[in-house]
């Protein structure tokens, strides 16, 4: 997945943007979205809350193409099956040192919540002809270990004390199966977007 960090770095309205990490990681949670939502709905999220950085018209428009672009670029890495987590991003060590990491998955996990909405129109769409509950188990696995990623301190604070050092142990294992959990939360939407129109078309097309 093209990381765009040159882009990213030289618009002018970067100050009112979130960590590029987080941006990424949201930006994969629209994209993965069974109903992909219009762009004034998703953009205002990318917005920093306490941003108070006024920007014009024609930097409104740019910082518009660059997040068009990375949505493009995030389709296009899922229908040509390329490694979903950006480079740079893999776990390399203990938790305290996956910060990348944890900002994209948090990015991931605030579009999967945002877009709760559009998820359960497509699960009830898929009533009929799909194996709901063998797919809703599926989801809670990969939303559970994306969670766990997300804030690993967290996840062992709220673990039971006798099985916190299991689970402090196995943290390497989970983020080993990441890649293809991700895999999996594609694959979800797209078995739920078969009873939706044809959601990748409402991203324009690069010429």
């Amino acid at each position: 997945m093209s990381t765009n960090q040159t882009d990213y770095e030289k618009l002018v309205m970067v100050a009112v943007l979130p960590e590029q990490a987080y941006l990424q990681g949201l930006i994969f949670g629209v994209a993965a979205c069974p109903e992909i939502p219009m762009p004034e709905q998703w953009m205002p999220w990318v917005i920093r809350a306490n941003a108070n950085t006024a920007i014009s018209k024609p930097q409104a428009d740019e910082l518009a193409d660059y997040l068009m672009g990375q949505l493009r670029d995030t389709l296009d890495t899922m229908r040509k099956d390329k490694p979903l987590l950006p480079a740079g991003y893999e776990w390399q060590g203990k938790a305290h040192q996956q910060s990348d990491l944890k900002r994209w998955l948090s990015g991931l996990l605030t579009a999967h919540q945002q877009l709760e909405k559009q998820w359960q129109q497509a699960w009830q769409m898929g009533e009929q002809t799909l194996d709901l509950p063998a797919l809703s188990a599926r989801l809670n696995r990969c939303l559970k270990l994306f969670s766990t990623l997300a804030d690993p301190a967290l996840r062992l604070q709220q673990t039971p004390a006798a099985k916190r050092q299991e689970l402090e142990d196995g943290v390497p294992r989970l983020a080993a199966s990441l890649p293809a959990m991700l895999k999996e939360y594609v694959e979800i939407s797209g078995a739920l977007v078969q009873g939706l129109p044809n959601q990748f078309e409402v991203v324009p097309k690069t010429s």
